[in-house]
């Protein structure tokens, strides 16, 4: 295995600090693994798309508009 240093603000190691019993080490390896695995699936499922990033984009502010208009924003 590797080591990889992290760097966190203060008030999150303080926090951190509170629940020493807490292996913040294997909690970092899990959320890393997680948003690998996410990841992959996105380039999965991109890699067979058509879209262009302006038809993205075009999708994404839609999408924004109607969540807004649904939510009375």
């Amino acid at each position: 295995m590797v080591n990889v240093t992290l760097t966190v603000p203060i008030d999150l190691k303080k926090h951190m600090d509170e629940f020493s019993e807490i292996n913040w080490s294997e909690v970092a390896r899990q959320a890393i693994n997680r948003k690998i695995q996410e990841l992959v699936l996105m380039r999965s499922i991109t890699s067979k798309s058509k879209l262009t990033e302006k038809d993205v984009e075009e999708i994404g502010r839609k999408i924004k508009a109607a969540m807004a208009e649904k939510h009375g924003q």
